[in-house]
């Protein structure tokens, strides 16, 4: 085998390495799967953020997620957070469908006592007290199992960062950003990252985070 063919062999087989290692094994081959896969390989540790419901009531999540028996922090309830503006003539609203579906699933198989479901703006500017209650009125969001909620902007970069989301403003004077499934265990780890109409994946993870 002469030089030539060895070099570029080893070329190949460099190149090839790194494909495997940066694509997870040929799993993956964009951002978001990537986040997806970290998601559920590192559980990482969420901050503690406030946010103001869509009936003015301030929440710390994951903190404040009690369960009804007040049992300690390790048995906090599971958090599933999505990321939506509310004037989104699109994606967040198909979310808000799916997420009204995901609610009926969590009752009819037990499993709502356990859960807590916030649609968290990333447009707290433009996003009032309001327009999250309209927004929940219009995909049946009560506040007892799912709310709409919003962090105060100095918080949003953090919030945003923690789960990853990338938002980016568009030529309409909307937004552009990944919509999924974000679900909290209750040690406050982020623990799955699914798509929002992946019902039956969320609730496979409810019961997961339960064990």
């Amino acid at each position: 085998m002469n030089a030539a063919v060895t070099a570029s062999l080893i070329v190949a087989l460099v190149g090839s390495t790194c494909l495997w290692n940066t694509t997870y094994g040929l799993q993956v081959f964009t951002a978001e799967g990537a986040r997806r896969i970290d998601a559920s390989r590192e559980k990482r540790l969420v901050p503690n953020v406030a946010l103001e419901t869509m009936t003015g009531a301030r929440l710390q999540i994951p903190s404040d997620l009690r369960s009804a028996d007040q049992s300690p922090p390790d048995r906090r309830k599971i958090a599933i957070l999505e990321f939506i503006y509310t004037s989104c003539p699109t994606i967040c609203q198909t979310a808000g469908a799916d997420l009204a579906h995901l609610v009926a699933q969590l009752r009819a198989k037990n499993l709502d006592q356990h859960v807590k479901i916030l649609s968290v703006s990333f447009d707290p500017q433009n996003d009032g007290i309001s327009d999250l209650a309209s927004y929940g009125d219009a995909h049946g969001a009560d506040g007892t199992i799912w709310t709409i909620a919003r962090p105060p902007q100095r918080d949003l970069p953090k919030l945003l960062d923690a789960y990853g989301v990338v938002v980016i403003p568009n030529e309409f004077g909307g937004f552009e950003h990944n919509a999924a499934l974000h679900v909290v265990d209750r040690k406050g780890r982020l623990t799955a990252i699914l798509d929002t109409n992946d019902v039956k994946g969320a609730v496979r993870a409810t019961r997961q985070a339960l064990e």
